[in-house]
């Protein structure tokens, strides 16, 4: 055989002088073009300018809400911000699809938050004493929770103990009286003879008579033997 390996300078009887030249197109040097990234395919150029124009949306939409929070006369928030810095195509499309959709219910939440403040600005005093209350109402709550899963972790560990003692009770008790060499005096032994389970049934017996092996017996008249009996029987009748 030749182990599938093609065979280019079949074999010469005589002495070759010179060498081969001959060469396999498998020899020959293949894919000695160097290929570049085409338009389109992300070349480093294309790349630059994603992230320029990401930068750009970023500075812009910054540039919006720190003109609206001027025109309102408050405090410059940095966290308006819907496009998140860094590199999104790395990112999982479902967790940016997460990220954003958090961003967009913070950005309304402090939208609402906004509008709640200019429109309540003369019960800043009555919001302060809300506060205090909403701080201390939070502060029992918190004691309470603490209390409730301080009771809770106790009720456990209390269940888990009379748990833990009822097994060995009943592990001690097995190997107590779980051996019935070792409990001689309570056994009760019933000596009476135990009926068949087919002891009352209807057809019993119904083959008592029938000798399946006849014994054998010998007669010196051959009409009257046995297997002359048979004969008849099975071909004259």
């Amino acid at each position: 055989t030749t182990a599938a390996r093609p065979t280019f300078d079949p074999a010469k009887g005589s002495d070759n002088k010179r060498p081969t030249f001959q060469w396999g197109s498998r020899d020959l040097p293949a894919h000695t073009k160097l290929k570049y990234r085409q338009p389109g395919q992300g070349t480093s150029d294309e790349i630059a300018d994603r992230d320029l124009l990401k930068e750009e949306l970023r500075r812009g939409e910054r540039e919006h809400y720190e003109a609206l929070e001027r025109e309102k006369g408050g405090f410059v928030s940095t966290q308006r911000r819907v496009l998140p810095s860094g590199d999104d195509d790395t990112d999982d499309p479902e967790e940016r699809r997460q990220r954003l959709l958090a961003e967009a219910e913070k950005l309304a939440a402090l939208d609402k938050d906004d509008s709640d403040d200019d429109d309540s600005n003369s019960d800043d005093s009555s919001d302060e004493d809300d506060d205090d209350d909403d701080d201390d109402n939070t502060a029992e709550l918190l004691a309470e929770l603490e209390k409730i899963k301080k009771e809770r972790a106790e009720e456990k560990e209390r269940q888990e103990r009379q748990r833990q003692e009822e097994a060995d009770a009943a592990k001690e008790e097995q190997a107590m009286t779980g051996n019935p060499l070792l409990d001689l005096a309570e056994e009760k032994r019933d000596f009476s003879v135990k009926r068949r389970w087919d002891d009352d049934v209807i057809f019993k017996n119904q083959a008592r008579g029938v000798d399946e092996k006849p014994k054998k017996r010998f007669i010196n008249d051959t009409l009257r033997s046995d297997f002359h009996r048979r004969f008849l029987g099975k071909y004259i009748r």
